[in-house]
């Protein structure tokens, strides 16, 4: 009798195929493979095999529906949902199933796939990602088919913030002691549970939309609901991440739209203690856990030296007050905004580090976001609750050609204007950067350099490009010594998420 049954949601896929004859090969239980292909045949077409169940839906209705169809179809006392796009160790179902207990929904160790390497006849190479011709002679490039799981990093813990978006969570790591141990939510690409419990608790509740917050979903269900989540660290599962956009991007539409509907379900029914199953309240799990987030101070420090365009100022700052967070200033000259101090000092580098470092000690924020005086943030910004040991800055930012209607965006700039971190390390920073001022040793470096992550906003901030800026401002690509800073150059005259 199959004692477990891998249900695999399709659409669209480019590696369907890969993932089931990668699982044929490794799987050692009684296992058996059920694929739905929503709404598209499997191009390359599946192999054929015993052990194999295909549903084809000439019509898409949704992974989270065509989940729940295949489910239907399982006899087994456990099932795990697999993303088409996976790799697995030998023997991954066995070991899983050695140690499962009914309560559980488990996942094994997760690494990043390498599934495949575009090659050029020219010898050109470049890591997966969207079709693409080659860069140096124009010609098509073919897949090199790679497929094994990366040994770093190797992912046991996650979290979610307060928003209850999914994190990646390092930091937990030093107290998962042991082979198999507690997370708090999951990824969502693979995890495995009884099947009575599936449908006990409504895994994939289609009332939510096709498409996100699955890795929450799950997890949550199953802790309030008094069972276990747990990462198994004797095996593993590799998983391609895919959000580069073109032809490797999501195969379902709108993945935009789906997810904001399921992510609004998701925190409206555990945010507000509105899942009719739980025998605990959403709090007991954040203490069990005690996430870096939940319960954290946030804070803007803004520092500005006054020879802004009025105009512009107001604006600004008018924007920051829509955050809520209290705000401490530094300027060189008075001004009502925030818990003010004048620094006394021309403006210029020395100014600048010293504002900083001051607001930073006035400060009572446990997490800081550094804003600047010509910089609109999206209320989303603050969004983004940073982990203890990094510097992150928010590479979701447009650059306006003030005051025309002209806006540019790179992929990754790294600004200071859009730094998040936890105070205590920022202090650190900036006590010995106006040590090295003071010693004349400065290293010519206005962001930290190590220790570094970046994230996005559901919205970009503006970076008004004015007069008075003190960096130049490039317009050209040309303009570039190194044409690495232009990667992702976008120019577009109105930006989603402002009225400008």
């Amino acid at each position: 009798m199959v004692k477990l049954s891998i249900l695999i949601p399709a659409r669209n896929e480019m590696f369907l195929k890969n993932t089931v004859e990668d699982i044929l090969k490794n799987m050692e239980a009684d296992t058996e493979i059920i694929v739905a292909l929503d709404g598209r045949w499997a191009e390359p077409a599946l192999v054929q095999h015993p052990k194999v169940k295909v549903v084809y839906l000439p019509k898409s209705i949704g992974q989270r529906a065509a989940t729940n169809l295949i489910c239907k179809l399982s006899k087994a006392k456990y099932v795990m949902k697999v993303d088409a796009h996976c790799s697995f160790d030998k023997g991954f179902d066995r070991i899983l199933l050695e140690s499962m207990k009914d309560n559980w929904t488990v996942v094994p160790l997760m690494r990043n796939l390498h599934a495949f390497d575009w090659v050029c006849d020219c010898g050109f190479r470049k890591y997966q990602g969207p079709t693409i011709k080659c860069p140096k002679c124009g010609k098509e490039m073919k897949k090199d088919v790679k497929w094994f799981g990366k040994p770093s990093p190797a992912s046991t813990s996650y979290r979610f913030n307060t928003q209850l978006e999914f994190k990646y969570w390092g930091g937990y790591k030093k107290q998962q002691k042991g082979d198999i141990v507690d997370t708090m939510s999951l990824q969502g690409s693979c995890f495995m549970m009884t099947r009575k419990k599936y449908w006990e608790l409504n895994i994939c509740d289609e009332s939510w939309g096709s498409w996100g917050g699955q890795g929450a979903e799950v997890a949550l269900k199953t802790w309030l609901s008094g069972g276990e989540v747990k990462c198994n660290k004797k095996t593993w599962y590799a998983h391609m991440f895919r959000t580069q956009g073109g032809d490797f991007s999501f195969p379902y539409p709108n993945p935009g739209h789906e997810q904001k509907k399921a992510k609004n379900t998701l925190r409206d029914t555990f945010l507000n203690d509105k899942w009719p199953l739980a025998k605990h309240k959403l709090n007991w799990l954040i203490e069990k856990f005690n996430p870096p987030e939940w319960g954290k101070k946030k804070g803007i420090i803004f520092y500005t030296d006054n020879q802004l365009n009025l105009k512009i100022a107001h604006r600004v700052q008018k924007q920051l007050k829509k955050s809520g967070l209290p705000i401490v200033s530094s300027s060189l000259k008075s001004m009502k905004f925030g818990n003010n101090k004048v620094i006394k000092e021309k403006r210029g580098r020395v100014a600048y580090f010293k504002q900083i470092l001051s607001a930073l000690e006035r400060s009572d924020a446990e997490i800081v976001y550094f804003c600047e005086h010509d910089v609109l943030y999206h209320p989303s910004h603050f969004e983004f609750i940073p982990a203890e040991d990094k510097f992150y800055f928010n590479i979701n930012v447009f650059k306006w050609k003030y005051p025309e209607p002209h806006f540019l965006k790179v992929d990754d700039c790294k600004q200071i204007s859009g730094m998040v971190c936890f105070r205590e390390k920022a202090l650190k920073f900036y006590r010995a950067k106006v040590k090295q001022l003071e010693e004349n040793k400065w290293d010519k470096h206005y962001e930290p350099q190590l220790g570094r992550g970046d994230f996005q906003s559901e919205f970009p901030n503006i970076d008004i490009r004015h007069d008075k800026n003190l960096t130049k401002n490039r317009w050209s690509k040309k303009e570039f010594r190194n044409q690495k800073n232009t990667k992702g150059w976008t120019e577009v005259n109105n930006v989603e998420g402002w009225d400008l």
